[in-house]
């Protein structure tokens, strides 16, 4: 039915129904468009689309394993992932480019870190590990430990030496490069050296100051990358996918899995014929012993009866008196006893005699020493007595001594000839 047939109510009640149906359309289309727009939203923020990425690259010998998508962990945790991996063109130093970022990554709750902060210009490279028992390779990246971050976030300029002398606050203004003495090592390092030194900074670099960053408030997005040739920072523009614009980290590439195994594989092939000579000495070892062992059990067996005697003679000695009785016989025994009964008896009887042989002994000694002392008083006394005694024992000398010579008394004081041997060389007799 055409609409200008219908009545003016019908023709109203439509318009009220084709206008709330189109309120209805556009609120969905809204939801919707709000809902997907919610979706990539957390999908971005999931992905890390909104987070500042650093790129970085290393070479390696092989990609064994390694994909597109592979975890980045620095530290223990998860910072980026791998996102390319090509082989490099024949003819030149290395094999294959493994390409990969390190993110900025949320924690709950927290701040998002910037794990790339930790790449430092000195003491951070690549470990190529396996991560897994079928050898599965994992990139690894370690924590700087000297030096300064390699990516930065605050903003870079070029000033001129006059422009760098008159900025305002020069303390929160740092230096962006290294800077020599002529033929020296480094005076000056950037992050570190403020402008407070300007002075030195001046004598080192007398026509231009480069490259210099603001230390304020960090940006959202990377601003510079240090540049090992230059050795300072330059601008750095993450929307260019330039294989160039990106840094190398050295690389400590483990051996794989497999080629552990066939090293281990051949160590053991190696060491095989040891092992063997080892097991069969070892047998030898063996068969020795067991014989050693059958001559020990013949020889424990052979002195069973020494054992069994040695016991019976142990058990005689267990008493008292057991020794001596053994020794000597029963009988020896008591004759032992009373012989050492009267010894006993002896003993004690000499010590009884001896006192009193040492009482008249002592009393004979003070008798003599009386006589001695009374033949002391007279000789004393009598001065004489001495010239007397020795004039009679001269006289009697002299008696005797005549008696010897009469004819009468001589055969009694004659001595016996003793026999000489005859000299077989007797002396020449001289001539009267």
């Amino acid at each position: 039915m055409p609409l200008q047939d219908l009545t003016p109510q019908l023709r109203t009640r439509l318009n009220h129904t084709e206008r709330a149906v189109g309120w209805f359309v556009f609120l969905a289309t809204i939801l919707l468009l709000f809902g997907f727009g919610y979706y990539l939203y957390h999908a971005a923020e999931r992905k890390g689309w909104f987070l500042m990425q650093a790129r970085f690259y290393t070479y390696v010998n092989n990609a064994t394993d390694l994909k597109v998508g592979a975890p980045v962990y620095l530290m223990g945790f998860e910072v980026g992932e791998v996102t390319g991996i090509v082989a490099e063109p024949p003819r030149t130093k290395h094999n294959v480019r493994i390409d990969f970022v390190v993110k900025q990554v949320n924690q709950t709750g927290k701040t998002p870190v910037p794990y790339f902060s930790y790449v430092w210009y000195q003491g951070s490279y690549v470990k190529v590990n396996s991560s897994g028992f079928l050898g599965k390779n994992g990139l690894e990246i370690t924590r700087g430990t000297n030096g300064y971050s390699i990516y930065i976030t605050r903003p870079l300029q070029t000033l001129t030496l006059a422009e760098a002398a008159s900025v305002p606050d020069p303390a929160n203004w740092r230096l962006a490069e290294n800077l020599f003495y002529p033929g020296t090592n480094v005076i000056a390092v950037p992050v570190f050296t403020s402008f407070t030194n300007f002075a030195l900074i001046a004598e080192l670099k007398p026509e231009t100051l480069p490259a210099v960053h603001i230390v304020g408030k960090p940006r959202k997005h990377i601003s510079a990358v240090w540049d090992d040739a230059a050795q300072r920072y330059r601008q750095y523009d993450e929307h260019n996918d330039d294989p160039t614009n990106a840094y190398e980290l050295p690389v400590a590439e483990s051996p794989a899995l497999a080629d552990q195994l066939q090293a281990v594989v051949a160590q053991v092939q190696q060491a095989l014929p040891n092992i063997l000579a080892l097991t069969n000495k070892l047998g030898i070892v063996l068969d020795n012993a067991a014989n050693a062992t059958s001559n020990l059990n013949l020889t424990i067996a052979a002195t069973q009866p020494l054992v069994h005697n040695f016991t019976a003679i142990s058990g005689d000695l267990r008493g008292s008196g057991a020794l001596g009785a053994w020794v000597v016989g029963t009988n020896g025994v008591f004759q032992l006893d009373g012989a050492l009964t009267n010894v006993n008896a002896l003993l004690a009887s000499t010590d009884t005699n001896l006192d009193q042989l040492t009482e008249q002994i002592g009393l004979t000694l003070i008798n003599v020493a009386d006589i001695t002392s009374n033949l002391s008083a007279q000789v004393r006394a009598n001065s004489n007595l001495l010239w007397g005694i020795s004039k009679t024992i001269t006289d009697s000398d002299d008696f005797i001594q005549g008696l010897k010579r009469h004819w009468l008394l001589r055969s009694a004081f004659k001595t016996k000839a003793t026999k000489q041997p005859a000299l077989k060389n007797p002396p020449p007799t001289q001539a009267k």
